[in-house]
C-alpha cells in the first residue's frame, strides 16, 4: 500500500473517533442502599419479601429519574445458589425496591448493574 494512503486513512480514522465522542457529556447519579429488611413467610404464598430504601443523588443530571438493575445473589436452602438481575427506576430523593421469595431463599449479597446515564447538569459561569 501507498504510505500516504495509509496516512490518510489512519488521520481519517481519528477524526472518525473524534467526532463520536464529541455528543453530549453524560453523567451517572450515585445511588446508595440503606433500610434493607426481609419479611416473614406470607401464607398463603409461602413467600417473603426483601425490601430496601435506594437513595439517589443525581447532583450531577439534568434529570431526576432513569433505570438501573441490582443483581442478588440468591440462596436456596436445597438448591444451587443464583444471580439474578431485577430493574427497578430510581427517583430523587428515594425509591422504595423490593423482590419477591420462596420460603426457603434468602439474599445473601446485592449490587448495582447498569445504572443509566444521564445528561449532565450544565453549569452557567455568573459573570
Amino acid at each position: 500500500m501507498d504510505r500516504s494512503f495509509v496516512l490518510g486513512l489512519l488521520a481519517s480514522g481519528i477524526g472518525l473517533i473524534n467526532a463520536a465522542h464529541a455528543g453530549p457529556d453524560v453523567c451517572r447519579p450515585s445511588l446508595a442502599v440503606t433500610n434493607v429488611q426481609f419479611s416473614e413467610m406470607r401464607l398463603p404464598t409461602m413467600e417473603r419479601k426483601w425490601t430496601a430504601v435506594v437513595s439517589a443523588d443525581a447532583s450531577q443530571c439534568a434529570t431526576t429519574t432513569g433505570n438501573f438493575q441490582i443483581t442478588f445473589s440468591r440462596l436456596k436452602e436445597n438448591g444451587l445458589e443464583v444471580d439474578f438481575r431485577e430493574t427497578f427506576t430510581w427517583r430523587l430523593p428515594s425509591v422504595n425496591v423490593a423482590v419477591e421469595l420462596w420460603a426457603d431463599e434468602a439474599v445473601e449479597s446485592y449490587w448495582f448493574n447498569n445504572i443509566a446515564a444521564c445528561p449532565c447538569r450544565s453549569v452557567r459561569s455568573s459573570r
